[in-house]
């Protein structure tokens, strides 16, 4: 199973703001699970695999292997 991330941890690997993650996910540029939410904020989690698909890691192309 994958290991999901949330939208603050991935902020916090890429150096970039939270509203930044959640502005990618919108546009389709970064892939994430929608949670049900009861909040008016919709909840994201990125698998780490996309993640490191994104920056790049070699070592994401062996694991989907």
């Amino acid at each position: 199973m994958s290991e999901l991330l949330t939208v603050s941890e991935v902020a916090q690997i890429l150096r970039v703001d939270d509203t930044t993650v959640r502005r990618w996910v919108k546009q389709g540029a970064l892939e994430a699970v929608i949670l049900p939410h009861v909040n008016e904020r919709q909840a994201y989690r990125i698998k780490r695999e996309t993640l490191n698909r994104v920056i790049g890691d070699p070592s994401a192309a062996s694991a989907a292997e």
